[in-house]
C-alpha cells in the first residue's frame, strides 16, 4: 500500500470513528423520548409492539460501524474505537453535569427546571449505557472475528448478523434491566420493552447488511484488498 493510500485509509478510519462516537453520545442524550412504530397492531406484555426510546435509532449505527472497521481494519482498531467511545461518553456526562449546576438567567428559554427534567437522568443513562455498550460492543467484535476466522473471511452476512443479533440482545437486556432498576422505567414495561427493542434491532441489523456489503466492496475496490485482507494503519 502506498503512502497516499495509507493516509486515505487513516482519514476514513477517523471519519468512521467520528460517526460512531456521535451516534453513541447522541443516543445517550435523547433516550428519554419514546416513540411508536406500529407496522402491525400487536401487544407485547401490555406494551404496543415497537414502543421504544428514540435513543435506539442511532445506536445500531455503532454496530454497523464496528463491523465495518473489524472487517477492514481488524479487531484491534475496532476495540480502539469502542474505548474512545467510553471516554467520549464520560466527557459528555461531565459537560452535562457542569451545565446543570450553572444557574439559568431569568430570560433563558430553557429554565433550570426544564434542563433538569430533560437531562436529569442523563448521568444514570450514560452510566447504564456505558456498561451495556462496553459489554455488547466487545461481545459483537469477538463474535464477529470468531465467525470471520471460522469462515475464512467468507459469508459476510453470517458474521454481521449473528454477531449483531447476539450482542444486541445482550445490549437490550442489560440497558432495560438497569433503567428499570434505577426507576427510570417501570418494571411493568420490562418485558414489552425488551422484546420490542430486540426485535427492532434485529430488523435494523437485517436492513444494514446491504450497507455493510457496499462499504466492504468500496474499501476492497479502493485499496485492492482480497478476501480476509485487513488494512494496517501503522
Amino acid at each position: 500500500m502506498t503512502l497516499k493510500d495509507k493516509l486515505a485509509a487513516q482519514r476514513i478510519y477517523l471519519l468512521l470513528g467520528g460517526l460512531f462516537i456521535t451516534s453513541l453520545v447522541v443516543s445517550n442524550l435523547i433516550f428519554q423520548k419514546f416513540f411508536y412504530w406500529h407496522p402491525v397492531d400487536a401487544d407485547i406484555f401490555g406494551s404496543k409492539l415497537f414502543e421504544i426510546s428514540v435513543g435506539i435509532l442511532p445506536y445500531p449505527i455503532t454496530f454497523l460501524i464496528t463491523d465495518l472497521i473489524s472487517e477492514i481494519y481488524g479487531k484491534k482498531r475496532a476495540n480502539d474505537v469502542v474505548v474512545v467511545g467510553i471516554f467520549a461518553s464520560l466527557f459528555s456526562l461531565l459537560i452535562i453535569y457542569v451545565a446543570n449546576i450553572v444557574p439559568a438567567t431569568s430570560w433563558s428559554h430553557v429554565t433550570d427546571k426544564t434542563f433538569r427534567h430533560v437531562f436529569g437522568n442523563s448521568a444514570i443513562a450514560v452510566f447504564a449505557s456505558m456498561l451495556t455498550y462496553l459489554f455488547a460492543q466487545f461481545v459483537d467484535i469477538q463474535i464477529y472475528h470468531f465467525w470471520k476466522r471460522l469462515t475464512k473471511g467468507k459469508h459476510l452476512w453470517l458474521r454481521n448478523n449473528f454477531s449483531t443479533w447476539f450482542s444486541q440482545f445482550v445490549d437490550t437486556l442489560t440497558i432495560v434491566t438497569l433503567l428499570c432498576s434505577f426507576g427510570i422505567i417501570d418494571w411493568a414495561n420490562f418485558k414489552g420493552l425488551l422484546i420490542s427493542g430486540f426485535l427492532f434491532k434485529v430488523f435494523v441489523a437485517i436492513l444494514d447488511t446491504p450497507f455493510l456489503y457496499l462499504g466492504v466492496f468500496l474499501f476492497k475496490k479502493r485499496f485492492n484488498l482480497k478476501t480476509n485482507d485487513e488494512i494496517d494503519l501503522l
